[in-house]
């Protein structure tokens, strides 16, 4: 690993402890009515993707790269993905514990740098990153991570996505990967997309007046901030 890279890794890793530190945890509660509409919306959105998909689940073979507490890979395993088929990548050790607490010991769980994983190329149906790229604020960073997804993933395979596309003004540890970027970061691969999510701020305003706002609102696809998108290798 590059020396430039390994300071990149670092920064990501303050960004996120800066982020702990001043944001509220209840804000991302599943009980907060615009919070559980926004998973919700983002499940059925990904199921239906996943509906097309050829084969069994138990049969598929999925990395999700910055597993974070182990929440997205929780649900591949409700849906009926064998838990020694999937692996989780994460960069923070105390993210990793806690998702090692929450998953299947046959379950593999990796700690560090994605792009170094031991991920045999060409094994993989699937793999999954949501809200990783928009962390990385360095280029080649972000391109070397996609390289690495790509080559871990069969013919055939494909990259799911969920990350938003728009800068947010009010937080310069992050920033938006519009669908330009990730047609360069993916350039062989077939991308089917939507927009989702509508703009956190937007929906926490919203739904302060009644739940059912979200719904209202999110008919404007202009005010969803998110993509979820279907990368797939041919």
């Amino acid at each position: 690993m590059s020396e430039h890279q390994q300071q990149e890794l670092r920064a990501i890793a303050e960004r996120y402890a800066r982020r702990a530190e001043t944001v509220e945890a209840e804000r991302y509660s599943l009980l907060r009515p615009e919070v559980w509409q926004m998973l919700q919306e983002r499940q059925r959105a990904l199921l239906r993707l996943l509906a097309q998909r050829p084969g069994r689940p138990a049969d598929w073979r999925l990395t999700e790269v910055g597993c974070g507490a182990g929440g997205n890979l929780l649900e591949m395993l409700r849906l009926g993905l064998a838990p020694e088929h999937l692996r989780g990548i994460e960069l923070l050790p105390e993210r990793l514990c806690a998702a090692r607490a929450l998953l299947p010991e046959s379950l593999a769980l990796t700690l560090g740098d994605a792009t170094q994983a031991e991920v045999e190329p060409a094994s993989q149906d699937l793999v999954l990153q949501s809200t990783v790229f928009s962390s990385i604020l360095d280029d080649a960073v972000q391109q070397h991570l996609a390289a690495a997804m790509w080559r871990w993933l069969k013919p055939g395979g494909a990259v799911l996505w969920y990350d938003f596309i728009v800068d947010n003004p009010r937080n310069r540890d992050v920033r938006g990967v519009p669908l330009a970027r990730l047609r360069q970061l993916f350039p062989e691969g077939r991308l089917r997309w939507q927009r989702v999510t509508l703009a956190p701020p937007l929906a926490r305003w919203v739904c302060r007046a009644h739940p059912a706002a979200y719904t209202l609102f999110n008919t404007i696809p202009w005010l969803r901030t998110h993509v979820l998108a279907c990368i797939e290798k041919a």
